[in-house]
């Protein structure tokens, strides 16, 4: 099986699920979208409104401000990435995941990990950073990269931080510029973005 054929079982698994209450609550499931094939794989924390609508992470104004960062950097979601969140089914009151939710939905995203197999992994935000190590604080770790299982990962805001703190878009960017010099370095030599030399 190909990796889009095992992701589509994963995806059909998770759409069924109902292993915490946050499945009695959502419209829809979110599994992820992007290429499974580009080498990169952007974690979340959740679906909020707009994603629970649609089943489409990131979609809401967190997400077009991603899309824009991602575009600056010369990243779309068709070629370059794919992006999934810590928990799968929006928490009430887009209220940050509690600790049982997130253990229930982890065995999905480290499947969707296992299968994805990204060179470069990008946690956005503090409960994206509980994946790798719960006890870790964001503001120890951001812009740097760490090896976990393997792969490269860095941390840095998530999108809606920034639409609350817009002063720290320009350190958000410094680190985005960092994810693009390290997919030239391990995926893609040849990347280009108009803003970034």
């Amino acid at each position: 099986m190909n990796k889009n054929e095992q992701l589509e079982i994963l995806k059909q698994e998770i759409l069924a699920c109902n292993k915490c209450p946050l499945a009695a609550t959502r419209t829809n499931a979110v599994f992820g979208e992007g290429n499974p094939e580009g080498g990169m794989l952007l974690i979340g924390e959740g679906p909020g409104a707009e994603e629970d609508k649609t089943g489409r992470p990131f979609v809401g104004k967190s997400g077009q401000l991603l899309d824009k960062i991602l575009d600056a950097a010369g990243f779309n979601r068709k070629e370059h990435v794919f992006i999934a969140n810590i928990v799968k089914c929006r928490p009430p009151n887009n209220r940050t995941p509690e600790k049982n939710e997130r253990e229930a939905c982890l065995p999905y995203l480290h499947k969707q990990i296992e299968i994805i197999n990204p060179k470069i992994i990008v946690l956005l935000g503090a409960t994206a950073l509980k994946l790798i190590d719960p006890k870790q604080k964001l503001s120890a770790v951001k812009g740097q990269w760490m090896i976990w299982k393997g792969k490269v990962v860095m941390t840095t805001y998530h999108p809606s931080a920034l639409l609350r703190t817009p002063s720290l878009k320009k350190e958000a960017w410094e680190h985005f510029k960092k994810v693009f010099y390290k997919y030239r370095e391990v995926i893609d030599p040849e990347h280009k973005s108009e803003h970034i030399q």
